[in-house]
């Protein structure tokens, strides 16, 4: 309680004790944590021992990664220098192959030529056809058909 007004009034009453009294609002607390507060010394120490710890392996595991990198790259361009070489000897052999083919097809029409398959023909016996060798049938206007018994069907 406050002390001067009991000089300044009379301290036989206090009217104050029996004056309605208003309902307090309940205080609402924050839902902040609030941490503890470390001391300026030791945060100095846990970065200066956490950059000593991370700075080394930082590079060390940096050159690592740099290095694989670099390993891996000259691996796969290995790999693709020899795939190259590889579809170049395919390509190479195709190339063969197509003028082999050529060849063999150009020897093929000499041999099955007209003028190749006539003399083979004629050494063969065999002549050229001519006229007198054409026999020409009359066919009647009917349809006729002979059976195998030797009677004839005609279609009318």
């Amino acid at each position: 309680m406050n002390n001067v007004k009991y000089y300044n009034d009379s301290l036989a009453y206090d009217f104050e004790m029996f004056a309605p009294k208003t309902a307090e609002t309940p205080k609402t607390r924050d839902n902040i944590v609030v941490m503890p507060k470390i001391a300026e010394k030791t945060r100095k120490r846990r970065r200066a021992a956490a950059r000593r710890l991370v700075s080394p392996m930082g590079l060390i595991m940096t050159a690592v990664f740099v290095l694989a990198g670099l390993c891996g790259n000259i691996a796969l361009r290995l790999q693709i220098n020899e795939l190259n070489s590889e579809i170049n000897d395919v390509k190479s052999v195709i190339t063969e192959l197509e003028s082999e083919k050529t060849s063999l097809e150009m020897e093929m029409q000499k041999k099955i030529s007209y003028a190749n398959l006539e003399l083979e023909a004629t050494q063969l016996g065999m002549r050229k056809m001519e006229k007198s060798d054409v026999k020409y049938i009359r066919v009647n206007d009917k349809d006729k058909a002979v059976k195998s018994d030797g009677s004839t069907v005609t279609a009318e």
